[in-house]
């Protein structure tokens, strides 16, 4: 419960969330030495996996939070369920370490979801290296489920899931995609060190970049840079980089692997020169050789941030050139950039009511399925014994939960599911009356409670549904169970001696008076 609590504190007070996994049992938190970031436990955060140290060789290389692994070596997806605060956005980073956990040499190859939607696909290219995954979101709902899917070829694991409230006002995108991690560098560095937490208070790992034809500007400011809603870090804000031929143009590119895929880009600018007032540094930004943007002039102890306004696509090469004006004396400099890649999000996730009343459903019954992530998607992953209808937001429509050893009575759960069109709870031990509430289901079509312990009379607006039709309703095999009101129970005493034998296990029998 303290890892819950923890949690919520920090995504109230915009403090960085992180959770990680030490071992399967619970476990206190930690902070890490290198970043002064506290980590707390994944148990309190998902139901399967088990818990694995990485090599002793590994461990005593790597930082703490990478010691330990949580891996998955039973069912096709296993998931985490984090509550967040829906509408807010966030920085959402998984981290893989194999470190020969399980002593074959052998790392796997899966898929990441996130909720219904493929977020990456996880492979190592190096086994000694670690791999992340990394996209800026902002969830419709109060929880994210973080989800990985074997696919056959090898049991999937994570070491850690850390997560991060941004600005919603940052990392504008034309219609609120999602963006994956790209590219992210200092470009202007001289220390040649990656930097994240706690020089960048959202823990963003800037990478240090360099190119033979651009040198690099420096300044040790007196004062602080006047902050953004990205709020870079002053030490990669303090450097630049420029050309190394003041005359030439500041030119870089990437290559996406196909023209469809869509890109965002985010670059920064500080002036870090005092500049002289004989000296002026304005430049345009052209991509393709088209104006992007300008012209600029960084201004000093200022953080300029230019981006795409919409996602950009449909070129094999992206050849951004910053050329100085003619009126400038200087020539261009970035201080770092962004590339992040869209996902396509398609699928919605199921209404998050539905979600709420099976999570209530599983818990109180105690269902041992493999009920994980969102209930209805992907269909590839729907889970067992659900139908959903998919034409906007998903919403369950049949629950069979026939044959589960079910116990208690029919939970008030279930009426919650408003959609609901099948309903099967047969062949199970559920005792005490049939709820009014199943009255409520305006759109259920079949309900099964036969092979029960239910006892007393049946909702009439049950029966009378039944009667024309427009429900099948079964319930054999309730002994104590009848279909009008009101039950009374009679004692055949005067039964001829002959049949006494013949009828003694049916001497209670159940009657309904008209």
């Amino acid at each position: 419960m303290m890892g819950m609590l923890l949690q919520f504190l920090y995504v109230l007070f915009g403090v960085l969330i992180s959770v990680v996994l030490v071992q399967a049992q619970d476990q206190s938190g930690y902070t890490e030495k290198t970043t002064s970031i506290f980590y707390i436990s994944d148990a309190k955060f998902i139901d399967a996996g088990v818990s694995k140290s990485i090599s002793p060789a590994e461990k005593s290389t790597h930082l703490q939070q990478l010691a330990y692994v949580r891996s998955f070596p039973s069912g096709e997806r296993n998931c985490y369920r984090i509550n967040v605060t829906s509408g807010t956005k966030y920085l959402i980073r998984a981290t893989f370490f194999y470190g020969n956990y399980d002593g074959l040499n052998q790392p796997p190859q899966f898929d990441l979801h996130l909720g219904p939607n493929l977020w990456d696909t996880v492979s190592f290219p190096n086994a000694s290296l670690s791999e992340i995954s990394e996209i800026i979101y902002t969830p419709s709902l109060d929880y994210i489920h973080p989800c990985l899917v074997n696919k056959g070829q090898g049991a999937p694991f994570i070491s850690t899931i850390e997560l991060r409230t941004l600005k919603n006002a940052s990392y504008v995108t034309a219609s609120a995609e999602s963006l994956a991690y790209y590219r992210r560098y200092d470009l202007g560095s001289i220390t040649n060190l990656v930097y994240r937490y706690n020089y960048d208070v959202y823990d963003r790992i800037w990478v240090p970049h360099g190119f033979n034809q651009w040198t690099q500007l420096s300044s040790t400011l007196n004062h602080d840079i006047f902050q953004n809603d990205y709020k870079l870090p002053e030490v990669v804000m303090s450097t630049a980089a420029t050309p190394i031929n003041a005359s030439a143009p500041f030119q870089f590119y990437w290559d996406p692997d196909n023209v469809n895929e869509k890109f965002y880009i985010y670059m920064h600018f500080n002036e870090v020169k005092i500049l002289a007032e004989n000296e002026t540094r304005t430049f345009n930004i052209f991509m393709n050789g088209k104006l992007f943007y300008g012209p600029l002039t960084p201004g000093y102890l200022t953080k300029n941030i230019i981006y795409s306004t919409s996602a950009l696509t449909g070129a094999t090469r992206y050849l951004f050139s910053l050329a100085k004006t003619g009126t400038s004396t200087l020539p261009p400099i970035m201080n770092a950039m962004e590339i992040y890649k869209v996902i396509d999000f398609a699928q919605s996730e199921t209404e998050q009511d539905d979600v709420d009343a099976i999570t209530n459903i599983k818990n109180a019954y105690g269902v041992d399925r493999n009920w994980q992530g969102d209930p209805c998607g992907p269909v590839a992953y729907i889970w067992e014994g659900l139908n959903c209808s998919y034409d906007n937001t998903p919403r369950i429509t049949s629950l069979n939960l026939s044959s589960s050893g079910l116990t208690g009575q029919i939970l008030s759960f279930i009426s919650e599911l408003t959609m609901l069109q099948y309903l099967d709870l047969s062949n199970n031990s559920l005792s005490g009356s049939v709820p009014d509430f199943l009255t409520q289901l305006q759109s259920l079509k079949v309900l099964n409670l036969a092979k029960n312990n239910l006892t007393g009379p049946v909702p009439g607006g049950l029966v009378e549904r039944s009667k024309q039709g427009s429900l099948s309703l079964s319930l054999d095999q309730n002994p104590n169970l009848c279909e009008s009101d009101p039950c009374i129970q009679q004692t055949n005493n005067k039964q001829p001696d002959g049949d006494q034998q013949k009828n003694k296990s049916n001497i209670v029998i159940l009657g309904c008076l008209q």
